[in-house]
């Protein structure tokens, strides 16, 4: 089964109906699912979107969540190493700095050999690459 990652941003705008991004980020969720393509993220994602979301549309992330409308991917504590690891090279390089949400979903791609994103962080997931170099392809 194909698989491709959900950032924060589009969690919350497949939410938000006053999300700019709302319209396509719904059609697109809507057309990978019908694919058979599995949506896949990490817990700093979800709670990124959960803090930034109002209710109700912060429960019906949960629920549609909970309805494995993406599935959640949790960590071991010895793999935040690595993700300190690229969040400092990538804060250090004197640009944006990454977070722990983003620094997740490199970890993710790299653990599951997945290169698909769902963002609407274009500027950061360009300059991210996997350890072996590969780079994001956006969606």
């Amino acid at each position: 089964m194909k698989s491709i990652l959900i950032d924060a941003g589009p969690l919350i705008a497949l939410f938000a109906r006053d999300d700019r991004h709302y319209q396509r980020i719904r059609a697109l969720v809507h057309e990978v699912s019908e694919h058979g393509v599995r949506l896949l993220t990490t817990w700093p994602c979800v709670v990124e979107a959960s803090y930034l979301l109002k209710p109700p549309q912060r429960f019906e992330l949960l629920q549609w969540i909970e309805r494995q409308g993406v599935f959640v991917h949790s960590f071991e504590t010895y793999h935040l190493g690595r993700m300190a690891q690229w969040m400092r090279r990538y804060t250090e390089d004197g640009k944006r700095e990454m977070d722990l949400a983003d620094a997740s979903l490199v970890w993710l791609a790299d653990e599951m050999n997945l290169t698909d994103i769902l963002t609407l962080d274009i500027a950061d997931f360009s300059r991210y690459r996997l350890p072996d170099g590969r780079a994001f392809r956006l969606l």
